[in-house]
């Protein structure tokens, strides 16, 4: 096997070497089959480094530029996007959804704020039994469903991660009020003036650069009930990984989930938030909003992940997961089977990890198992090399 030139050179500071060094070593070990890898510290990249393939075969080295689907680190676009627009007065995430979007005040969800939304508290983490996948790129009929769906416990009540649906819910109030779908909103207001190559909705012109994310041999669900919460959100469609290799999964709005991007990417569009709101000399949020993202909303076991979560306002806190537990004012989150974005206030720092093998923790000989919903013992071990760098 060798290994073609990329066309663009990392950029690795001498104190971030050992972490490049490893995320090489995962390559040659199998751990990885493609990822990237991006720090930003006070204003400066720091470290932006790639390493892999972009296919099975390991015939298609993976380049400065590669994206790949992303899952739910999609999910901190959009929020992003959502608090921007709240900054601007175009809308207020403590007024109901309703207030913007009548329809969504059937069955008792009248009182649901967008601060719910973003907090997955909205007692609706997924659509009616008779949506199907293609009812997903259906923009029209599949927030109409969630209008007229009654939440599924008391809202406000405990959180249940919005798998699919959150992107639709907040999607739906930025339609209302811009008159723009979230990808448009994503493209315009943080890709394009930041140069972060993130895209929900991605343009033909994109498909050569993307690579396919490569799923583990089986995942368990394994729902202790069946008709539960959990297992109901999951199926409510039930959306097949290979789904993100289709022509339609990388043209289409379903802004929880269909992102498209890289580490670097992903690190200028969220930096602003480690940087007290404001990165590359354009501001996103207001210091007062940043403060408002680490506030904690809602703290318990998720109803839909089964874990024990902290959410703020559209991001985890620091010390929900093992990857996000080192000291700091961290907010974070992630994607389906490894992703993941980290804003540390305290060091105005950022990380992203984003790769194509999806992996998920089980016990030594078990099967593959969802047990957590982002991270994975790879960025464990990158997140724990990052923070030791600072200490050398």
């Amino acid at each position: 096997m060798t290994t073609a030139p990329s066309r663009r050179a990392p950029t690795v500071d001498p104190r971030f070497a050992a972490v490049d060094d490893l995320l090489q070593r995962n390559v040659e070990d199998g751990v990885e089959l493609g990822a990237s890898l991006c720090v930003i510290r006070e204003g400066e990249v720091l470290l932006d480094t790639w390493a892999g393939w972009t296919d099975r075969e390991r015939s298609v080295p993976w380049q400065h530029d590669t994206l790949t689907p992303m899952w739910s680190t999609s999910k901190t676009l959009v929020n992003l996007a959502t608090w921007m627009l709240h900054d601007d007065g175009v809308l207020d995430v403590d007024r109901p959804v309703a207030h913007y979007w009548p329809d969504f005040a059937q069955h008792g969800k009248g009182e649901v704020t967008v601060l719910d939304v973003l907090a997955h508290t909205s007692g609706v983490p997924a659509w009616s039994p008779k949506i199907t996948v293609d009812d997903l790129y259906d923009w029209e009929r599949s927030t109409a469903d969630l209008a007229a769906s009654a939440p599924w416990f008391t809202p406000g009540s405990a959180p249940a991660y919005q798998l699919l649906n959150q992107g639709h819910l907040l999607g739906e109030v930025m339609r209302r009020t811009t008159g723009l779908l979230p990808g448009e909103i994503v493209a315009q207001r943080i890709a394009e003036p930041l140069g972060a190559d993130v895209h929900i909705g991605l343009g033909p012109d994109h498909d050569a650069r993307v690579a396919p994310v490569v799923p583990p041999r089986l995942i368990e669900l394994d729902p202790q009930d069946p008709d539960g919460v959990a297992a109901q959100a999951l199926l409510r469609p039930f959306v097949h990984v290979r789904e993100s290799a289709t022509e339609r999964w990388r043209r289409g709005q379903i802004p929880a989930a269909n992102g498209h991007g890289n580490a670097r990417g992903v690190a200028l569009a969220q930096a602003a938030i480690s940087h007290g709101g404001e990165f590359g000399g354009v501001r996103l949020l207001r210091p007062a909003t940043v403060e408002r993202l680490l506030t904690p909303h809602v703290s318990g076991v998720d109803l839909v992940l089964g874990l024990s979560l902290t959410f703020g306002p559209g991001w985890a806190l620091a010390g929900s997961l093992p990857s996000a537990t080192a000291p700091g004012r961290r907010c974070y989150w992630g994607g389906l089977g490894g992703s993941v974005v980290v804003n540390d206030v305290a060091t105005a720092t950022t990380i992203a990890y984003v790769m194509n093998r999806l992996r998920f923790e089980h016990p030594v000989g078990g099967t593959p198992r969802v047990t957590r919903p982002c991270g994975d013992s790879r960025f464990d071990a990158y997140l724990a090399a990052i923070d030791g760098a600072w200490k050398d």
